[in-house]
């Protein structure tokens, strides 16, 4: 065998006599020829916990399943079913034998197309195991009205059950285990195995309910809710533990209580040992009560610990709103129970009567109940919860783990002990796990200290190994010591610390962090400045005032929400000035504080953007479109762009005079653009749509303020000309971003009302009125203001800034036929009337068209003295020190890359395809594709870089609140670009990096090869 593994059977960890025989049976272990596939059987044989008695049960699997040389064939290739296989076959006998017994069942260990990956959710499991005892999983669940029934009943229902059951920890285990078996395959963390354990026995719990409601046959009106307690309802639960349950009913009770009794014994045969000993007076107390009848013991008999275990309470079976309408009823009074008497010092008390009751002899192996066990971490966590849960509900949470770790992130636990405490309790529950599996029994006892080979057995089901120290078993014995010190230590450091009580005794409301406190609570949240936050927070909450009073409550859920956006200390400012800012708006704080969703929205917005503080301030009310919609209703902040430009062009022309109109207008356009960025930051707008939206707002403006500047110049007489005003460039193709000028040419036309006006004369009156009236245009929107600048762009006119401002349509088809170069003829690709005489706009676009969509395409030498400016603009434009990889406009597949690529397309063949006449760079984009001028894959390649750089951009304007071309390289202002673009505000915004460098490198390819031609 030296020749297949270079080892022996006695260093593969396969020690007994009939070992070699078996696996040469087998066919994985021959000495005179190799064996395809056997040398990777081996080894995983070999991780196994216990390689001998995996390979006595691989024997017992071979006689038993009448396909055993397709299993075979799937070892010698599939690493997941070598791993589950082995892991499990070497870990738990009582599994082993329900394969051996149920042979078919292999399959739910490979990797096969029979294999459910990614592991089953509550809903796939709960259909598992309703349809195994006949139920229909689309009706209601069993315990409601017309909920689901099961067609088979005593003993065959149980029998079914157990059997499902079996399969789906089979399948569980398997995944759990497989790590063991084959190390290259995926770790499941023990609060995954105990959260799917959970949601494994609520589905049984449901399977056995639709088989008691039809063994019982009760009326409609019989309600039933099974409320989980304890580590069930925890979501943490074990392989092998009493499912701890309370039952609530209505209607018919004495009928309820008959189909309790029989969930009860129909899971206990089946599953698991029902425990229902939580319930009001425990064991002397009715199996089910009503909803009012579990409220009125709580308020008026209930101990302590009743309201600990409360914490763990959820809805697991049943009917679903009567098991919602308790979870809601008893929470309340959960989180008022360290307001009572001795609170602390009584949870205290029961601590120390739990660990008087643990056997002396067995103390130092009680992985639960011993001092350090899990038991100790369980019980400082509910302590700290329910004592800081009062006012902080980011703490109730009913896992162990979660909880813990909302508990270091408020600071009410260090962030050092918060961790140490947690890796400890995941170390203990995955020997709790490993113990159990074993027989499928329930205990909490590590093996004796002097049986070697139990605890070798367990350190390799925990994937321990040798460190060069300690053999495997020192390595464990050393592990669980250190371990057990470490949660003892923690535990009474947290359980018994004085500032507790002292807390406890506090109404809620006036818990209070001292300033010290508060500024390590600041620093653990994530704030780089803490005691600058700290000066905010004072200046919000200082005074007796109504104000200062809600920001006192507003400010702890406030700081939570900030504490996850990429620049907590940023937002922080921001909100300070908003509030500051608007102090005197009475509705403000109210929205904040009875509107849920606006005040979590705004701590986004704020922690993100520097735009949006700077319009909100003078926007205030766009903050009430924050708010949740009702049912059936639209989002507010998705408007409809064409609504919009609609009441803004009304307003405007309402306006009394010129400067009147202007300020409306700016201010509507504010409006506008702070719901716009706000929907933009929250995702639920496309970049299309923030593009249009963004257009469609400068458009009106346009409109509006051309109208009234008309109407202000004419002075009530005889307007002597009409005006066009044609965008271009991004405004032209309907593709603005928030920091983007409006490119525009001005045409006018003399009003031809009197024929005996010379025409020279009237078209110099025409262009004097008009060059009066767009320089006021112009002035008016570029004035300055607190609001963000319009900036009427002309310079792409005839002639750039020489030329005259304002051209007649006869002057522009003059220029053109003598003195238009290739470059105006791209330009004016873009070309689109906006605003003012909608005829003589059109009449501008006849006169244009035959230029940029020539009839015979372009010349080669043309399309070379494109490439030429291109490189050339490349070159000159891009500003010293800007990275050419990260530039969203000049960079590589950046917005000019793809602009160009387009427009190039457009100026061949756009004389000959009438659908590329269009200034929009993504349709052109797909009538190039259906004009068969480009391939779909590099259509694709190209649009994902033009909206990958197009949100870029908008995310710097949003994030820095000015306009900017050039992404950081690191730091958090990278990191909030990353966030307005949706990626998670705790992530790496490295991996942002890497998504924009992928997708414009991929249209930077097909650049080169379609605009270059390379």
């Amino acid at each position: 065998m030296a020749e297949r593994t270079g080892t022996s059977l006695a260093r593969l960890g396969l020690t007994e006599p009939w070992a070699e025989a078996t696996v040469q049976d087998l066919g994985w272990w021959a000495t005179d020829r190799p064996v395809t596939g056997a040398a990777d059987i081996m080894w995983a044989l070999a991780r196994s916990p216990d390689p001998d008695l995996a390979l006595r049960q691989v024997e017992r699997l071979a006689k038993a399943a009448p396909d055993w040389k397709a299993i075979d064939r799937e070892l010698r290739t599939d690493v997941g079913l070598r791993g589950r296989l082995f892991g499990l076959l070497g870990a738990s006998t009582a599994l082993g034998d329900h394969l051996i017994a149920n042979p078919g069942r292999w399959s739910l260990l490979a990797d096969g197309p029979t294999r459910q990956d990614p592991p089953p959710d509550l809903e796939r499991r709960t259909a598992n195991l309703l349809r195994a005892v006949g139920a229909d999983p689309s009706l209601p669940p069993a315990g409601s009205p017309g909920g689901a029934r099961a067609q088979l009943t005593g003993a065959a229902a149980v029998v079914a059950l157990r059997t499902a059951y079996r399969d789906e920890l089979l399948g569980l285990a398997g995944a759990d285990l497989a790590a063991v078996g084959e190390p290259s395959l995926p770790v499941m963390e023990v609060e995954e195995v105990a959260s799917q354990l959970a949601d494994l026995a609520s589905a049984a719990m449901r399977a056995a309910l639709a088989v008691a409601v039809e063994e019982t046959q009760p009326d409609d009106d019989v309600r039933l809710a099974v409320i989980g307690m304890g580590k069930c309802g925890g979501h943490e639960l074990n392989y092998v533990s009493d499912v701890d349950v309370i039952f609530v009913g209505e209607g018919d009770l004495q009928t309820a209580t008959k189909i309790a009794s029989r969930v009860m014994r129909i899971a206990g045969e089946a599953c698991f040992e029902v425990d229902a000993n939580l319930r009001p007076e425990g064991r002397q107390g009715a199996l089910v009560r009503t909803l009012d009848g579990h409220v009125g013991y709580y308020k008026r008999w209930a101990k302590t610990w009743e309201f600990q275990a409360l914490l763990k309470a959820r809805p697991i079976a049943g009917d679903p709103d009567l098991g919602r309408q308790y979870a809601e009823a008893v929470a309340p009074m959960v989180w008022s129970a360290a307001d009572r008497a001795d609170f602390v010092v009584d949870v205290q008390a029961m601590r120390r009567r739990v660990e008087e009751h643990v056997r002396p002899d067995l103390a130092e192996r009680e992985l639960k109940l011993g001092r350090g066990g899990l038991r100790d971490v369980e019980f400082a966590v509910q302590l700290l919860q329910l004592v800081h849960g009062r006012t902080d509900e980011t703490l109730r949470s009913p896992s162990t783990l979660d909880a813990l770790a909302a508990l270091a992130e408020g600071g009410y636990v260090g962030r050092d002990d918060g961790a140490n405490l947690a890796a400890s309790y995941r170390f203990l529950r995955l020997l709790e796990h490993r113990l159990q599996l074993q027989r499928m029994r329930r205990t909490h006892l590590l093996p004796a200290p002097d049986d070697t080979d139990g605890l070798r057995w367990l350190a390799r089901a925990a994937r321990l190994r040798p460190d060069g120290r300690h053999d495997v078993v020192g390595v464990l014995v050393a592990e669980w010591t250190r371990n057990a010190r470490r949660v003892r230590r923690l535990h009474e450091k947290l359980f018994y610390r004085p500032l507790l009580a002292a807390v406890s005794r506090l109404p809620a409301s006036a818990v209070r962090l001292s300033e010290k406190a508060a500024v390590a609570r600041l620093g653990a949240l994530g704030w780089a400045s803490p005691e600058g936050a700290l000066g905010h927070l004072r200046a919000l909450t200082s005074g007796v005032s109504r104000a200062a009073s809600i920001q006192q409550t507003l400010l702890p859920v406030l700081l939570d929400e900030l504490a996850v956006s990429p620049d907590p200390d940023r937002g922080l400012l921001a909100y300070r000035r908003v509030s500051e800012a608007l102090a005197s708006t009475p509705w403000y704080l109210r929205l904040l504080r009875d509107e849920g969703a606006v005040a979590q929205r705004l701590m986004q917005l704020l922690g993100t953007s520097s735009l949006v503080p700077d319009l909100l301030t003078r926007a205030p009310e766009v903050l009430r479109m924050l708010a949740s919609p009702n049912a059936g209703q639209a989002d507010e902040l998705q408007r409809d762009p064409a609504e919009v430009a609609a009441s803004l062009r009304t307003t405007v022309a309402r306006q009394p005079d010129f400067t009147a109109a202007v300020a409306s207008a700016r201010s509507l356009r504010r409006h506008e653009m702070l719901r716009v960025a706000c929907a933009d930051l929250l995702g639920l707008l496309s970049v299309e749509q923030v593009c249009a939206s963004l257009s469609s707002v400068w458009v009106a403006v346009l409109q509006a303020t051309l109208d009234s500047a008309i109407k202000s110049v004419a002075a009530g007489g005889h307007v002597p000309a009409r005006i066009a005003v044609i965008g271009m460039g991004r405004l032209g193709g309907a593709e603005l971003a928030y920091g983007s000028d409006a490119d525009v040419l001005f045409v006018c036309e003399a009003d031809p009302a009197d024929p005996d006006v010379d025409p020279h004369e009237a078209d110099r009156d025409a262009v004097k009125f008009a060059t009066t009236v767009v320089e006021t245009v112009r002035r008016g929107l570029g004035s300055p203001s607190p609001d963000p600048a319009l900036v009427v762009d002309a310079n792409l006119r005839p002639e750039g800034r020489s030329g005259p401002l304002v051209r007649t349509l006869a002057s522009y088809r003059e220029y053109y036929a003598r003195w238009s170069e290739l470059w105006e003829a791209q330009a004016l690709l873009r070309a689109d009337p906006v605003a003012g005489a909608a005829d003589l706009g059109r009449r501008f676009m006849e006169l244009v068209d035959p230029i940029r969509y020539p009839a015979d395409g372009l010349a080669e030498k043309s399309v070379l003295e494109i490439r030429r400016i291109k490189s050339r603009v490349d070159a000159e434009r891009l500003p010293r020190g800007a990275d050419r990889g990260t530039h969203t406009k000049l960079g590589y597949g950046g917005l000019a890359d793809v602009e160009w690529t387009v427009q190039l397309l457009q100026l061949q063949h756009a004389g000959d395809v009438p659908e590329l006449r269009t200034t929009s760079t993504l349709e052109g984009l797909r009538e190039a594709v259906e004009a068969g001028l480009i391939g779909k894959d590099d259509a694709a390649e190209l649009r994902a870089g033009w909206e990958m750089a197009t949100r870029a951009r908008n995310a710097i304007m949003l994030v820095r609140g000015k306009p900017g071309d050039q992404l950081p390289r690191s730091g958090r202002e990278l990191a909030a670009i990353a966030a307005s673009m949706g990626y998670p505000a705790d992530g790496d915004p490295g991996v942002f990096l890497d998504d924009y460098r992928r997708a414009t490198r991929r249209a930077r390819s097909v650049v080169e090869r379609v605009f270059y031609g390379w």
